[in-house]
């Protein structure tokens, strides 16, 4: 990482008008292309040619774990655009916003991403059905506009928030009293130092099983059921697995029944027997509910689905499980890097204590009021996702051929819009390294803010993780004071998330209510 000192530097650069660098390298070098007219799809740079020599070098250097920095380090030596090939996968990386823009301009009415082949396959061989995540064209469109109802409208909003303030309030209450019994220090000021990555993970699970099943499974006793952690382990090793089997023919590994293959299938058919358990229970709950109908009480988003009828009760398990496997360490994680960075910046966190308490005060405990009251806390999510993007890539296939950085891209060429390069950028981003939550308060986003994804194929479950997350942070900062020993950088490595090599270990301290 940059030091301090040039990361001021930098900073006194941008503040006076004068550009870092690598941005003025870039623009003579787009100054060049342009004269010209507009350049070949050949000519963008590229990485290598040959794309299995290029798996076999990523392989042998180890490169998968640190892919987000080999992307950092592809656009420094060869600009801000280029191609790649990876075994069977090629594509074009972009990391500016012009070109972004561009990009997203082009995904027509049915926006395609890179589909997951390794999960597309398992679905296939155990013949379940594919959620939206795995579809694409008319059938996925169908299907995503009724899930919208269900997940990211205002109203259903409404409804699923006060389940995910009553997880964070009880998380909250439940690591308060073990900071009471088992810390140090003064009565009214306890403190305790801890890894808090398996709390987060009990919380997000626990979270979203609350608004996707409609039930708490009770993670935050002191003995949490085999169940819980089996799920958490078939998770991991789900998206531990993903990234090598994305660059190989997943059907070849299973004919030789290769052990990366049978991992990854195991993984999922935990995954998927766990959905399947909740599920059933949903199905008789609904049942067993007055004229089959629930007694208006919001019964979750299974509830909510069954009772409109429009999905098959095939479709309804492929959606939820999606939302289930994709919901726990892409909420954990960023919530990991999240308080660190809280803890490293103890005058940031104090702003955004400052306005969680005034809300919170106005609002009279009312969640949604809170959060519009704190903006900040948006803001801390979306500088968390900046630094440490859970997925580094959105993808899209331009339905029509575009110019991006004066270089011809072909209609259906896969683009990658690779966000921990944009993140970290000087050139889109004042003082990067910077951790600043004020920095989103300006309207207008500019093809910056992508964690999520855009438009119409963002992410699903985008409003459940937002609110869990802002709403966790809300009641953590009310409860306590976080600090580090060390606020050095952290390490990160790549699975088919963005994760902290070790897990940052923070001291909680209680602060009178």
């Amino acid at each position: 990482m940059i030091c301090l000192s040039l990361s001021l530097c930098v900073c006194v650069m941008l503040s006076s008008g004068v550009r870092p660098p690598a941005f003025s390298t870039a623009v003579r070098s787009l100054q060049r292309r342009s004269g010209g007219g507009v350049r070949d799809f050949q000519e963008i740079p590229n990485t290598g040619s040959n794309g299995w020599i290029n798996l076999l070098r990523f392989w042998k250097d180890g490169r998968f774990s640190l892919l987000h920095k080999h992307m950092e380090n592809t656009f420094r030596r060869l600009g801000p655009i280029y191609r790649e090939s990876l075994g069977s996968q090629s594509s074009v990386n972009i990391m500016l916003p012009m070109d972004i823009g561009e990009l997203f301009r082009s995904e027509g009415l049915h926006p395609r991403r890179m589909t997951l082949q390794p999960w597309a396959t398992h679905r296939e061989t155990r013949r379940h059905s594919k959620g939206v995540f795995l579809k694409n064209g008319t059938e996925w469109r169908s299907d995503r506009l009724l899930l919208n109802k269900e997940v990211m409208v205002a109203s259903a909003v409404r409804r699923f928030l006060p389940l995910l303030d009553d997880v964070a309030r009880d998380f909250c209450h439940s690591l308060r009293q073990r900071v009471e019994t088992e810390g140090v220090g003064e009565r009214d000021q306890r403190s305790m130092t801890l890894d808090p990555s398996p709390d987060l993970f009990r919380f997000a699970l626990e979270a979203s099983c609350h608004v996707l099943y409609g039930e708490r499974i009770g993670l935050f006793s002191s003995s949490p059921s085999e169940e819980a952690e089996r799920f958490i382990w078939a998770v991991e090793r789900m998206l531990a697995t993903t990234p090598p089997l994305l660059y190989l023919p997943p059907r070849l590994l299973l004919a030789l029944r290769a052990p990366l293959w049978t991992q990854h299938a195991t993984a999922w058919d935990h995954i998927f027997s766990h959905a399947e358990a909740r599920i059933q229970r949903g199905y008789q709950r609904l049942q067993t509910a007055v004229g089959g109908a629930s007694d208006g009480r919001f019964q979750g988003v299974l509830g909510q689905l069954m009772e409109a009828g429009q999905l098959s009760s095939e479709l309804i398990k492929a959606n939820i499980t999606e939302l289930m496997a994709g919901g726990v360490d892409t909420t954990a994680v960023p919530l990991q890097f999240a308080l660190f960075e809280l803890a490293r910046n103890p005058d940031v966190q104090e702003r955004v204590r400052a306005q969680v308490l005034s809300s919170w005060e106005q609002a009279s405990g009312d969640p949604q009021k809170a959060l519009q009251g704190a903006p900040l806390l948006k803001g801390v999510v979306k500088e968390t996702l900046r630094l440490y993007p859970v997925g580094i890539t959105v993808q899209r296939y331009p339905v029509r051929d575009i110019v991006l950085q004066n270089y011809r891209v072909p209609a259906g060429t896969l683009v990658q819009v690779c966000l921990y390069p944009l993140g970290r950028s000087p050139e889109v981003f004042e003082c990067p390294e910077r951790f600043e939550p004020s920095r989103w308060a300006a309207s207008g986003e500019g093809f910056r803010s992508l964690a999520f994804g855009f438009g119409s194929r963002q992410c699903v479950g985008r409003r459940i993780a937002e609110n869990e997350m802002q709403l966790l942070l809300l009641h953590i900062l009310r409860n306590f004071r976080l600090t580090v020993s060390s606020t050095e950088e952290l390490n990160t490595k790549y699975t088919l998330i963005l994760l902290p090599e070790s897990p940052p270990r923070i001291t909680f301290t209680t602060r009178s209510l």
